[in-house]
């Protein structure tokens, strides 16, 4: 394998690697309204659930904005 295939294919599973972030955080922001239905029930949660669920969507934001600056980064 040359030097030149080897960046190639780095380039290739970053930018895979970010698809898989951004499909992830999409995919939290999808579950976020179905699972805290169920997270509110539990008691130790219920007084802080506004925390949990900015702490729910934060976590969304970073997984899409990693996969967005890896597909980035990848593309230079």
């Amino acid at each position: 394998m040359s030097g030149d295939n080897m960046i190639e294919n780095k380039k290739v599973i970053r930018i895979i690697w970010g698809i898989a972030l951004v499909l992830a955080g999409i995919g939290v922001f999808y579950r976020i309204p179905q699972v805290m239905p169920k997270i509110e029930k539990i008691e130790y949660f219920s007084s802080a659930i506004f925390f949990v669920r900015f702490c729910f969507y934060f976590l969304g934001i970073l997984l899409i904005g990693g996969g967005i600056k890896r597909i980035y980064d990848g593309r230079k």
